[in-house]
């Protein structure tokens, strides 16, 4: 059967890679691609607003399945048009996907579900939320600034003080440097505790998780500096426990999947739960509605599935019994940013060393923004590469990436040093 994949980051080619392992896996188109994707794939230029255009594609090409894998097309609806016109797609519809489009409506759906989670306010007018920080009804505790909109993972500011808190409020809504995605904002109290990612397949009656993940936002070794869409992460986490596992599954996944079913809502694709396990228990910071990126170069590699096989149960709503089977060991990826990442990368920069690490064992590169210039691999973006290792446990695991990344350079190549290491830390006490 012949596939197309939308979208052109590390997700992306990690879901080509694992879609071209599958033996039902006939041509495989991406658009648009990058140039490890070109490898593996067709890159094509398809404009993704027009889904006539799509449509017209996949005909022309005969897919049988198409994967959709950025926020940007599932909000603006694709995979309702492509269903409408009779398409096989792994992807939500835009209603589903205001879960992620937008902070102000996932936050409701906890509160109406009773998903745990933090205390917040949402404000469309900046004299609004700054009168709110300066009333008797503030708490300290309030110091999370969301952008209510889509702002590529990095429309959160986690403030130190209350005057961090106006400069956030006011660089969203007056200032707009997230654009759009700051005409709204949610205030939200702080959680304390380790964050978890949770991603699971959905077909709208039945979730099958996947490997749980610890992604690393902030673009610096321990957690400094500003946030970023993630600078690495592994799986699996030992700080989960049997116990603890068992209340993310009676506490989060049940209620959200019967908030779907009550709310009306085809969910057919991926349910990312952003999680912070706090003293008092799991608490959901965030929804997204694909797979995250870079926990999905873990997830996949970690995974012994045909994946095209579990594209198409979710598609056509026949997860139900379904179950996984996992990889020893663990998996660890670490993102190579550009020069500049993440206020502003540069491009151009020649990436040399590919070649060395092509035959390393159980080391994977996937692309996220390279592009080919005169025959060359250059970046093309603020996250360049995701450096995934998979090893006999997180030790091994770690060792690997670490030794391939570095085999590559580029000009102003910068990449976390501790990606896993909190998991070492934590498996020891």
């Amino acid at each position: 059967m012949n596939i197309l994949v939308i979208g052109g980051g590390g997700r992306e080619h990690a879901l080509v890679w694992a879609i071209r392992k599958s033996p039902k896996a006939g041509k495989v188109y991406c658009a648009p691609g990058n140039a490890g994707i070109a490898q593996l794939a067709e890159c094509v230029a398809l404009n993704v607003k027009d889904p006539s255009a799509v449509l017209g594609f996949l005909k022309e090409k005969e897919i049988s399945l198409t994967v959709i894998g950025p926020e940007g097309p599932l909000v603006d609806g694709l995979a309702d048009a492509l269903r409408a016109a009779g398409q096989k797609v792994f992807g939500v519809g835009k209603k589903a996907a205001e879960l992620e489009g937008s902070k102000a409506v996932a936050k409701d759906f906890m509160r109406r579900h009773n998903l745990p989670t933090a205390d917040y306010r949402v404000f469309s007018f900046a004299e609004d939320a700054l009168g709110f920080v300066h009333s008797n009804e503030y708490s300290p505790a309030f110091r999370v600034v969301k952008a209510s909109g889509l702002a590529a993972g990095k429309g959160v500011v986690v403030a130190k003080s209350v005057d961090e808190v106006i400069v956030a409020l006011q660089d969203a809504m007056i200032k707009r440097v997230f654009g759009a995605a700051g005409e709204k904002v949610v205030l939200e109290e702080t959680l304390e505790g380790e964050e978890l990612s949770v991603i699971a397949l959905c077909d709208g009656k039945t979730l099958l998780p996947l490997l749980p993940t610890q992604d690393h936002k902030r673009v610096s070794d321990g957690d400094e500096g500003p946030n970023t869409g993630g600078m690495g992460a592994y799986g699996p986490v030992p700080q989960l426990t049997d116990a603890l596992w068992k209340r993310i599954e009676a506490e989060v996944c049940e209620p959200f999947l019967k908030g779907l079913q009550a709310d009306g809502i085809d969910y057919r694709g991926v349910i990312y739960f952003g999680l912070m396990l706090t003293r008092q228990g799991p608490k959901l910071l965030e929804f997204n509605v694909r797979f995250g990126d870079p926990e999905t170069q873990v997830i996949l590699p970690m995974i012994d599935e045909d994946w095209v096989d579990l594209f198409e149960a979710v598609a056509d709503g026949r997860l139900e019994s379904r179950e996984l089977r996992r990889r020893p060991g663990a998996g660890v990826v670490v993102v190579m940013a550009a020069h500049g990442y993440p206020a502003e990368p540069r491009k151009g920069d020649v990436i040399e060393g590919l070649e060395a690490v092509a035959s390393l064992p159980g080391v994977t590169v996937f692309h996220a923004g390279t592009s080919l210039k005169d025959g060359r691999v250059v970046t093309a973006g603020g996250r360049v590469l995701g450096v995934t290792a998979v090893g006999s446990d997180l030790v091994d695991a770690r060792r690997k990436a670490y030794d391939a990344l570095g085999r590559i350079r580029f000009d102003g190549a910068h990449f976390r040093q501790d990606i896993g290491a909190r998991g070492l830390r934590l498996a020891k006490v």
